[in-house]
This record gives C-alpha cells, structure tokens and sequence, in this order.
C-alpha cells in the first residue's frame, strides 16, 4: 500500500506506460459526435477498459447519438462524480494528418486535450486509490457522455440526476494554461433572429416593400449595445442571411446570435433584453428562437470551498494549484448550477483544443493521477 505522498506520485510514475497506451486506443478510436457507429465503437473500447480497472459498468443506450457510460467503482457512503465525454470535434480520417504520437515531451492526436487524456488520467486515479493506505474511500461513479460538443442534448438529464447524488462532481476537462483548475464559466446561449419583411420589385415598387435586411442592419446595432466585456458579457452575431436576389426587397433575413454571461443574473437580463427587441421598420416583424442552453458557472461558496480542497490535495504533493475562469462552458456547468460543489478543468495541461497542434505535456499527466488520486481521498475524508 502507498503511505506517503512521494510513494503515490512514484507508483503513478511507473504506470506511465499503460497510461499512454489506454490514452492511444482512445485516441486512435475517433469518436466525432455526429458519428454514432464511430462514438460506440470509442464506448466500447472505453468500456472494456474500464472493466480492467475494477468498475461496474453500465451503457446508456441513446438513439441519435453514441451511447453514454456510467461506470462505478467502490461501495463507499459518500459518491463522488467523475465527468467527462469522449465525443470530439475532429471528423473521421483526422488521425491520419494528426497521428498520436509523443514528441519534444508532448503528447498528440485529435481529441487529446478535449479530453481523451483526461479520461485517462481518471482511469489511472482510480487504480491509484486502491493502493492509498486510507480506511474511507468514496464510491466513484465515472460519467463519460458522447455529445457534449454539440451541446448536451441526450445527456444533460443524466448529468443532472447523477449529481444530485454526489457530494461533489469533479469534471476532467482541460486545466487553463500552466495547470489551473477552472472555477468558473460563461453560460452560453444561442439565438435565432428571424425578420420577416414584404417583397417588392425594387425598382418599380420599392415603397410597396419592406426590407427584411435592412431591418436586420438596424437590428444588429441594438444587439451589439448588450455587449460588455467588462461585465463579462459577450454577444456575437456569427451568421448572417437573407434575400434572394438584387432586384427584390428581401422579405426575410436570419441571424445566428451567440451569447456569454458569467452570472445567471447577467444572463437572465440579456436574454430578456433580446426578447424587447421590437422593429423599428414600418411592415417588418421580429421572431426570436432560441435561449441559454448552458447556465455559468458561478464561483459560488460551494465550488470555492471544492477548490480549497483540491489546493490541499496538490500540496501535499508539492504543487501549488491555481484557479481561473474561461469563456467556454463544459458539463459542469450543469452541475455547478444545481448548487452541488464543482470543480472543472481538472485534466492535464495541454493546448490546442479544436486545433491541429492540439496536445498534452506528458510529464504532467503522473502528476494529475496522483493528484486526482489524493484529492478523491481527501473528499471521503472531508465532512
């Protein structure tokens, strides 16, 4: 059994090799969200991999999308979550110009960072809280999904109702750079801004029109005056269209509206300020879809409280672990909401998430295993 701190990051060394290997046929394994037969093929490696380690194991069967996984290990009182999702951005065939490979004491391949490597760190925590010297170990229950990157839709009931029976929910997504913990995220919303104009000739009958585009011109100024970054609050039109062609007053337009708040305060108000918006062109009419599909993560008292925790766990292996915010949402903003203690960017450092250079440091993940590892049996500890 492992009795001291220098023992446990020492064990978790030696396991290095099996933690590159399980990461690689993950990797190797492409799992694009859109492609159910690619994402259970990924699941059923993910499957058989986490039987190795002692889990029980459940699928979720879903229709649409690949299967999500429930594993559990442990009969302790006290349940702790892991979450995750191997699903990834990167289409079938990017492992070819992307191979998994270590180079310059880097770890590559799509879907490395976002968040195959987390998952492996998990794995390999697992394996190393049965060799901690401690009487309370927590009940894990490892909740791996398969359609986070394109918004959670089959998973976020489970995600929900997993949580409400944990004491905390630790999710092994990316660290911010340099290896911080993540304990806050924007909310993130999407819009759909429909004008509905008149068609007219436009040179014959232009007065009998009404422009649909134009309207959306004005339309997108108002929505640009939500915006403050000082507050947090990003709204961005992406996507733009409309008309059919130069010599017709277009009768429709469309606008695809992307919206981040830190706070559901801020949140509630943009999104009530976009549903004010009223049409300032005689004979045009504004449809507005859409709302905030991800509430932020709030640093509230019961994720700094978590975070206080974690930092305990790092220094007793001698690191001192930051924390910041981010942007981008995650599944734990799900969770965080309901009030139930959560820590997010717990994975390994790295770079590149959505991008071709996309990366761990592999000298970093024996280190999150280990940390991991410790920071689970403090929690079972923890009253």
């Amino acid at each position: 059994m492992l009795t001291t701190q220098n023992d446990l990051l020492s064990w978790c060394g030696t396991q290095q090799p099996w933690l590159l290997e399980t990461i690689g046929a993950l990797v190797r394994l492409e799992s694009p969200s859109d492609d159910k037969a690619a994402v259970d093929r990924c699941g059923a490696e993910l499957t058989a991999r986490l039987v190795s380690v002692g889990a029980r194991v459940e699928r979720l069967a879903q229709r649409t999308r690949g299967d999500h996984i429930r594993a559990t290990v442990g009969d302790g009182e006290r349940q702790v979550m892991l979450l995750g999702h191997f699903d990834t951005v990167w289409s079938i065939g990017s492992i070819e110009r992307m191979p998994f490979r270590v180079e310059e004491g880097r770890l590559y391949g799509p879907g490395v960072f976002d968040m195959k490597a987390g998952i492996g760190v998990a794995m390999l925590a697992v394996r190393a809280l049965r060799e901690i010297a401690s009487a309370n170990r927590p009940r894990i229950v490892m909740l791996w999904t398969t359609d986070e990157e394109v918004g959670s839709g089959t998973s976020r009931a489970v995600i929900e109702d997993e949580a409400r029976r944990s004491q905390a929910v630790l999710v092994l997504e990316p660290s911010l750079p340099g290896g911080a913990a993540k304990t806050s995220r924007k909310g993130c919303g999407d819009f759909e801004l429909t004008v509905h104009g008149i068609a007219a000739h436009a040179g014959i009958d232009p007065g009998k029109g009404a422009n649909a585009i134009h309207e959306m011109a004005l339309q997108i100024a108002a929505i640009h005056r939500l915006q403050d970054l000082e507050r947090g609050i990003s709204v961005n039109v992406g996507l733009v269209s409309g008309g059919t062609r130069t010599n017709v007053v277009p009768e429709r337009a469309q606008a695809s509206i992307d919206v981040r708040a830190r706070t559901m305060a801020d949140a509630a108000r943009v999104e009530a300020a976009l549903r004010g918006l009223r049409p300032q062109t005689p004979g045009t009419r504004l449809e507005l879809e859409g709302g905030f599909s991800r509430p932020p993560l709030e640093r509230g008292e019961h994720v700094a409280r978590l975070f206080q925790t974690a930092r305990g766990a790092a220094k007793e292996l001698g690191a001192e672990l930051a924390e910041g915010g981010t942007g981008g949402g995650s599944d734990g903003n799900f969770t965080a909401a309901l009030g139930v203690p959560t820590l997010d960017g717990l994975g390994p450092r790295g770079d590149g998430a959505h991008a071709v250079h996309e990366h761990v440091e592999l000298g970093d993940l024996p280190w999150r295993a280990a940390f991991l590892a410790r920071f689970l049996a403090t929690l079972a500890e923890v009253e």
